[in-house]
């Protein structure tokens, strides 16, 4: 919100009884569905909300013949334009898509973010045949991945499609599987996470596990441990709710952060000589963090049945996972 410039005329509307006991977030999202309903949290949180004169929180039930006023901040300057930019699709149909998103890669267009995003490369490959619920900055964008974050990313191809894919979201009914590799070795095969997660009470772009938080969001996240090496793990993690870094958090959480996390985990890149345990060998197999979306299991749209998509992994994970087997096995190391 602090980069956003607020308009300078308010907009007014009426609580009808149809709309009754709606959410406030909720209910400015139908209002304006040009803009994001994160967005439009921030602008209630930021005092940009008032109802019947009074400021209220996002989750606020609104009752019949209340007024909200409204002060929204511009939208981006540009909208998503095509961009020649090749990325992988791994299922596709005339409901939606499944894209491997490459690590690096910006969801939609933002601050300093205008082009090279998913979003122009989906308005280049399926042109207008995209859903406009996301409004004209998110063309077919159901859901979002972290810049570094890889792997699968739902897209949906028109808004009847994009409605039934985001009640999933919001139901919690879509599974989503991540696999990270990570520092430490946890201790447990299995753990359940039931952490909470709000800002970070001194760096405003982290968040943070925060138990005595009264803004602060449940969040709770199931991982295994797929491969254990001396030093590091590769696990699954399955998160129940779908909080800004929940996985990042709460496995740091459990003093195993995900590999050159640099907010988390307070490392940037990885080495070949680290591994290999040879300071003279610096070349760099990873410098982003080591977060891949591998599997998203979700009902089709337009079937109703039950589907499963898996991303490859990308070659900087497999590379680091093809040299920890090789020189950190753990099998190796007792032999």
């Amino acid at each position: 919100m602090a980069d956003a410039r607020l308009s300078d005329t308010p907009v007014e509307l009426t609580v009808t009884s149809q709309e009754a006991n709606w959410r406030l977030d909720a209910f400015l999202v139908y209002h304006f569905p040009a803009y994001s309903r994160s967005l439009l949290r921030q602008v209630i949180t930021a005092g940009g909300v008032t109802v019947d004169d009074k400021g209220a929180k996002p989750a606020y039930r609104l009752k019949p013949g209340q007024r909200v006023r409204v002060v929204l901040p511009e939208l981006p300057r540009q909208c998503p334009k095509p961009e020649n930019i090749p990325v992988e699709v791994i299922y596709e149909d005339d409901w939606l898509a499944v894209i491997n998103k490459p690590p690096g890669m910006v969801v939609h267009p933002a601050r300093g973010h205008w082009s090279g995003t998913l979003a122009s490369a989906i308005q280049y490959l399926y042109g207008g045949k995209l859903s406009t619920l996301g409004g004209p900055n998110r063309p077919g964008i159901v859901h979002r991945l972290d810049a570094d974050t890889s792997g699968a990313i739902l897209i949906a191809k028109h808004d009847l499609a994009h409605g039934k894919l985001a009640a999933q979201f919001a139901e919690r009914t879509v599974d989503k599987t991540y696999l990270a590799l990570v520092s430490g070795v946890p201790d447990r095969d299995a753990d359940w996470i039931d952490q909470p997660i709000g800002v970070h009470p001194r760096q405003r772009e982290k968040m943070a596990i925060r138990r005595f938080d009264p803004e602060a969001r449940s969040a709770q996240t199931l991982y295994r441990v797929l491969e254990r090496f001396d030093g590091f793990a590769l696990i699954s993690a399955h998160p129940k709710t779908g909080r800004t870094h929940q996985i990042r958090v709460h496995l740091a959480h459990v003093g195993c952060p995900v590999l050159c996390d640099r907010q988390y985990g307070g490392r940037a890149v990885l080495t070949r000589g680290e591994i290999r345990r040879d300071p003279s060998d610096e070349t760099v197999l990873l410098s982003r963090q080591a977060l891949h979306a591998w599997k998203l299991g979700f009902t089709h749209p337009g079937t109703g049945q039950r589907m499963e998509v898996e991303a490859p992994l990308p070659q900087d994970i497999a590379q680091v996972l093809e040299e920890l087997r090789r020189y950190r096995s753990l099998e190796n190391i007792q032999r």
